[in-house]
């Protein structure tokens, strides 16, 4: 379910982005403005990043398989990550560039009419994304008992994660690239313009650097927060037989699956055998309480007292 209303954000995104990329193109050219063109760049890449965030739920929600036995969770962190890129590449560098041009070679500021009617309906567009992403970030935020910010931070669902920052990217481009107009038709200079467009750049830069250090910790294989990993730490200690976990290791294979592998220090009394129903009921208990869980593996092993004693 999860999966399925990433998605949906994810497409509403990207239909809102295209039709909007297209606009500003266009108003772009008639105005003459840097920062215009720069806010098209932006929603082409933008466009390019949706379309590669599709392709990671996709990819990510096949089934484990021979060759892939852990699943494809982690092939939405890798696309993830090229949608970062693209954010970099698409949108951050062309602005750079062309504000740099702007301020270096100047430019003659056109009617600006045309923009500031793409900018508007922009910025509804854009919210509309923003607010279908922010309920969706909200109502898994309430599920887990976080506060909003903190889960945006945490989630291992990057995908929701780059729409909700790249739609607030988009407000705050929009309105740069609106005061870039203001101020070239206020003063006759194209300056105010260039300096907008640099502004757009440094803002996607920031939010591909911050979208590929997420998608980066998640490929490389980040934890569940210390404070849910003790959890399951005091879950399975409150278990009949077992005196402690040694160690115990949560980790996200993907936005909705979690691996468990723990030491366990069964009580020395107890048989093979219940030692195996142990296992089997740890492992039932865990996925119960805890959705996410795709797989738990527990190794009995003897605590350092143990062996000391021994």
């Amino acid at each position: 379910m999860a999966n399925e209303e990433s998605v949906g954000t994810v497409l509403v995104a990207g239909a809102a982005n295209l039709g909007i990329a297209a606009a500003k193109a266009v108003a772009g050219v008639v105005s003459g403005s840097s920062a215009m063109l720069s806010e098209a760049a932006h929603s082409f890449a933008d466009t390019v990043t949706e379309a590669l965030l599709f392709t990671a739920l996709r990819r990510g929600d096949r089934a484990a398989d021979a060759r892939h036995p852990l699943g494809y969770g982690r092939a939405v962190y890798v696309w993830a990550l090229l949608a970062s890129v693209a954010t970099f590449v698409g949108g951050a560098v062309f602005s750079v560039t062309d504000g740099i041009h702007t301020l270096v070679h100047g430019e003659k500021p056109g009617d600006p009419l045309v923009s500031y009617v793409v900018l508007a309906v922009s910025f509804v567009l854009e919210g509309v994304s923003l607010l279908r992403g922010l309920r969706q970030t909200r109502g898994e935020a309430q599920r887990y008992h976080v506060p909003v910010l903190r889960y945006l931070r945490r989630t291992p669902d990057t995908t929701v994660k780059a729409v909700v920052f790249e739609d607030a990217a988009a407000l705050v481009g929009l309105i740069l690239a609106a005061g870039g107009l203001l101020g070239g038709q206020l003063t006759g200079s194209g300056v105010w313009d260039g300096i907008a467009s640099l502004a757009i750049g440094v803002l996607l830069t920031l939010v591909a650097f911050e979208l590929g250090r997420s998608n980066g910790s998640m490929l490389i294989g980040q934890s569940l927060p210390e404070r849910m990993r003790l959890q399951l730490v005091r879950e399975l200690e409150e278990m009949r037989d077992v005196e402690a976990v040694v160690d115990l290791a949560a980790v996200m294979q993907g936005p909705q699956e979690v691996l468990v592998a723990a030491k366990v220090d069964f009580r020395d009394a107890a048989t093979a055998a219940r030692i195996e129903a142990l296992c089997d009921e740890a492992e039932r208990r865990l996925k119960a309480r805890h959705p996410r869980i795709a797989r738990v593996y527990l190794d009995p092993t003897p605590s350092v007292t143990d062996e000391a004693l021994s």
